[in-house]
């Protein structure tokens, strides 16, 4: 399935996920005396489409971990609200999947019992956890590998496999924290299209960590771009490149080139907001 820039963009839906006032900080020992804190997240506001794939960029420090933590609903924010279809995120759910940059995968687990491992918890019957692995072991293109180990693989298939078992619950929206980040450049581009791939294939909700720009990119509708110390919105850029999108070409091109040295400016700046 393919899908032009205008149709792209017709099949974003409405808010998904909104933020507002979010703010996190951590308890910080300043002297034997007594606690400080550190503030990682500070007034983040915005909305997520439904179906957009949506980066977050910014140097380390600056709470993209945090931010994907409170989304996920893994820790509740110090001050601030966030929403998924209107409804409170009040602990982790089965409507929001993780893809980590460590894998994460079970070692005594093949490729297809580790897909499988989120349909088990449902209580999925065997017969239909087999077809959905099936299916999502041809989707991330790892035919003839269902029953290797996570050893028996190389990075990428060992990522393709964390992708494949995010999905295959059904969740609404994918979390991905750096998840390329410890592959090599070759096959960190590869898994870059083979996310587009699946993502005009589910059109999930996806939002994408990354400390890479040109990732960030080449990958997303619109990319949030954070300040360190405390992490706020810088600004939220988007990214009017056609799609489908391939390396062909795209990323050696001026409408990218333009797109790079925005984020690239914004990075370097330590205003919030850079002047015009």
């Amino acid at each position: 399935m393919t899908l032009g820039a205008e149709s792209a963009l017709t099949t974003v839906g409405t808010e998904k996920i909104t933020l507002r006032g979010v703010r996190h900080r951590y308890p910080l020992r300043t002297s034997a005396r007594g606690l400080g804190e550190f503030v990682a997240l500070d007034g983040i506001d915005f909305d997520i489409h439904g179906g957009e794939l949506f980066a977050i960029v910014g140097p380390s420090g600056c709470g993209k971990s945090t931010l994907l933590d409170i989304l996920s609903g893994l820790v509740h924010p110090s001050e601030g609200r966030v929403c998924i279809d209107g409804k409170p995120v009040t602990g982790p759910a089965l409507d929001r999947g993780i893809v980590m940059q460590g894998y994460a995968l079970f070692p005594w687990r093949t490729t297809r019992s580790n897909i499988e491992f989120g349909l088990e918890v449902k209580r999925v019957p065997k017969a239909k956890r087999r077809a959905i692995s099936d299916h999502f072991i041809r989707l991330v293109g790892l035919d003839g590998y269902e029953d290797r180990f996570p050893y028996e693989l190389s990075g990428g298939m060992k990522q393709r496999v964390a992708i494949a078992r995010a999905l295959a619950y059904d969740p609404d929206i994918l979390l991905m924290d750096e998840p390329f980040a410890a592959v090599d450049a070759q096959t960190r581009e590869n898994l870059q299209d083979e996310l587009l791939r699946i993502w005009e294939n589910t059109r999930k909700t996806i939002i994408f960590v990354t400390h890479a720009i040109e990732e960030a990119i080449y990958l997303a509708d619109r990319i949030a771009v954070l300040s360190p110390n405390p992490g706020v919105i810088r600004e939220i850029v988007n990214v009017d490149l056609p799609r489908p999108r391939s390396s062909a070409g795209l990323r050696s091109s001026d409408s990218f080139g333009v797109l790079r040295n925005k984020v690239w400016r914004l990075l370097q700046t330590n205003s919030v907001r850079p002047p015009s």
